[in-house]
């Protein structure tokens, strides 16, 4: 029987393929300078398809061993974690679900980086509430942690490809104001998702509120109207 590996061992397997000209091109990408989003996160230089494949490796590995490698400070080992995760998530029945769910919002001060969220929150938290009571999305769309808010508005991407918009928009209400500029985009980038599947949605919930978005956001939300509604839009005339 073939025996799992710990977080140690995973960690320095990684640290075997740091690549540092990489790094540094990740460390600008992701801000992580003085005051920026990412300010202090650590990059080895390892590229989504190696993660993503040595995530089908790792598959079983223990949920305790996971979570010490969420925790790591790389931003590539907190990445691949999340990847065991989802992998475990969809191949869990209800019990282990919800166990990777707890895990997960357990450890969300981990997840901090927009790539983490996104790849992350619809495929976990979203789908784990699917038909549940929707309060912690509500608690995370009022924290102010910016990652745990921007875990919120993407999170009900799972909820809009299943149809179901309320849950978007009233968290979308929430963060109309929201300052934060990863915030206004999470939240234009939902508000057009739910456009492509009812547009009629989208532009009640715009002619209400379109006037106190940031223009971040209302950029975001309405990318795919025509040039001239856009326009009008942009130009207070909506």
């Amino acid at each position: 029987m073939k025996r799992e590996m710990t977080a140690q061992e995973i960690q320095k397997r990684l640290l075997d393929l740091e690549d540092r000209e990489q790094a540094k091109t990740l460390q600008s990408f992701f801000k992580t300078g003085p005051g920026d989003y990412g300010e202090g996160d650590l990059f080895l230089g390892i590229r989504v398809p190696q993660l993503r494949k040595l995530s089908q490796e790792l598959g079983d590995m223990d949920l305790g061993e996971v979570e010490a490698l969420l925790k790591s400070s790389f931003h590539e080992q907190r990445l691949l974690a999340l990847l065991i995760l989802l992998r475990k998530y969809n191949r869990g029945s209800g019990p282990e679900k919800k166990k990777i769910y707890v895990l997960y919002l357990k450890c969300r001060s981990c997840i901090n980086s927009w790539d983490l969220v996104d790849l992350s929150a619809p495929n976990i938290v979203g789908d784990f509430l699917m038909n549940r009571d929707k309060k912690p999305l509500y608690r995370l769309a009022h924290s102010p942690a910016l990652w745990e808010r921007r875990i919120a508005i993407v999170a009900t991407f799972a909820f809009i490809k299943n149809h179901r918009f309320d849950d978007t928009i009233a968290i979308a209400k929430i963060l109309l104001s929201d300052q934060a500029d990863l915030i206004q985009k999470a939240v234009g980038w939902m508000l057009r998702e739910v456009g492509k599947r009812d547009p009629a949605c989208e532009e009640v919930f715009l002619r209400d509120c379109y006037r106190r978005m940031p223009r971040t956001m209302l950029r975001y939300a309405i990318e795919r109207f025509p040039a001239a509604k856009r326009e009008r839009f942009m130009k207070g005339r909506g």
